[in-house]
């Protein structure tokens, strides 16, 4: 493909972000859905905090579980996401390929034709099943391997920052961590060694890197 411009590595990143983003974000709020509906219906609040979202802009457990989910204009909303993730696909349409990006179309239809059954879990369901179709599209039909580490770039970094907030056993933050090394070696863009050695030595510590908690997001998002 020749040299990426400045804004299409910008748009494949996000891509990544983007993707990353509903799909992690979505498969934790399964995890809190029972809990809600059955044992505390306070509990999408410590959800919302794990994740820097202000909970008090939901009324209560079934206006948070329908905005959250559905709603276009939450810009913290898992549809939000998804519309953005397409947006940033469709430009890079010549890139990924018609069939890569269908798996993201259908992943957002899921989303507008699911928005008022009710049956949360079963109905989004296969929108992590079309996410996990597109990352395997991508590896099948990518072949510039600037593009897929672009993305994938993207992908680990958002994936390292919500496992860190949501406060994931530490095998998985440390495995995240070498994904996302791996691949920011191998882009060619701008990046601070300096604070992505800062954020190596914090994790490096084992599980006493949750004393450092802030330190190591501020090291994340200071790397670019």
């Amino acid at each position: 493909m020749g040299i990426i411009s400045l804004e299409k590595a910008d748009h494949l990143f996000w891509l990544g972000r983007y993707t990353e983003r509903v799909f992690t974000t979505l498969d934790s709020f399964f995890k809190y859905y029972d809990k809600m509906l059955d044992v505390d219906d306070q509990a999408y609040k410590n959800f919302c905090e794990s994740i820097a979202i202000p909970s008090d802009i939901y009324t209560d457990k079934e206006d948070f579980i329908r905005r959250y989910l559905f709603d276009s204009t939450d810009y913290n909303s898992i549809y939000s996401n998804m519309l953005r993730a397409f947006d940033n696909g469709v430009i890079l349409r010549d890139e990924l390929s018609s069939t890569t990006l269908s798996y993201l179309q259908m992943a957002l239809d899921c989303m507008e034709q699911k928005g008022s059954t009710g049956a949360v879990i079963y109905d989004l369901q296969p929108v992590l099943d079309d996410i996990f179709a597109f990352w395997g599209c991508l590896d099948d039909k990518v072949e510039d391997e600037e593009c897929r580490n672009l993305i994938k770039c993207g992908k680990y970094l958002e994936r390292l920052d919500l496992y860190m907030r949501m406060d994931y056993p530490y095998k998985y933050i440390e495995k995240e961590f070498s994904k996302f090394q791996n691949r920011l070696h191998k882009v060619k863009i701008g990046y601070s060694l300096g604070e992505l050695d800062r954020l190596a030595g914090i994790i490096s510590l084992g599980e006493s890197w949750r004393d450092k908690y802030y330190e190591a997001l501020n090291a994340l998002w200071n790397i670019f």
